[in-house]
């Protein structure tokens, strides 16, 4: 990767805004991650935005850090550029991006990308995939294509590549925002912070790697 290919590597600076501002900046950005001699690259093609107990203007229901610190959501308190990797219904790991400001907790989940480099291998790590646009449709989808897993490697940094339970992961960002970038409510989360009053869920418009929404349980396009 390098700014040749439109991509410049991620700093801890250029994640320290609140999530919902640095999440759309993000799209078309690569997460590289490096196991052994395998090693996958997912374009970013959509993301949801998560607030903690205290960040930002309003409180995010939707978020594991809503009521502060806790051992589960530690890494989501930072430093910046650090990736959460939670276990979701006990089976997917799931990669979030750490952001926000100084000693506030913030995520930006990685819901869907587009297998860039390492397909054969994003395909034996999902043997029931069928095509390639669906190897990372989806945030458990995405975590088991690029080979992260929780716990080993929750809180491994994607901004220098310290390597953490074998695995080293890279966070590339696009050097300019991109100008087809959509929005709306996140995908599957329960009451209010899953309608439209927290439109945190951006995508690549027309992408067809993008993950299929649906509603959570009390949400809805008037809840």
């Amino acid at each position: 990767m390098s700014e040749r290919s439109g991509l410049i590597p991620a700093t801890r600076a250029a994640l320290t805004a609140l999530p919902v501002e640095v999440a759309p900046r993000l799209l078309g950005g690569v997460l590289e991650v490096t196991i052994g001699d395998a090693r996958v690259a997912v374009r970013l093609t959509e993301v949801e935005a998560y607030h903690g107990a205290g960040t930002g203007p309003e409180a995010d229901p939707g978020s594991h850090a809503r009521m502060g610190r806790t051992a589960r959501n530690a890494t989501m308190w930072g430093p910046p550029g650090h990736l959460y990797v939670y276990l979701s219904h006990g089976i997917h790991s799931c990669v979030n991006v750490v952001c926000g400001p100084q000693g506030q907790a913030g995520g930006i989940l990685l819901r869907a990308g587009e297998v860039i480099d390492g397909e054969q291998i994003a395909f034996a790590r999902r043997p029931t995939a069928r095509v390639a646009r669906d190897l990372a449709r989806g945030p458990g989808r995405l975590g088991d294509a690029v080979g992260l897993r929780h716990p080993v490697h929750d809180g491994i940094d994607a901004i220098v590549g310290v390597p953490r339970a074998g695995a080293v992961a890279r966070l590339w960002l696009p050097v300019a925002a991109r100008s087809d970038i959509a929005s709306g409510p996140r995908v599957g989360v329960a009451g209010v912070a899953g309608t439209a009053a927290f439109p945190w869920r951006f995508w690549v418009d027309g992408d067809p790697t993008v993950s299929a929404f649906r509603w959570g349980r009390g949400a809805g396009p008037t809840g």
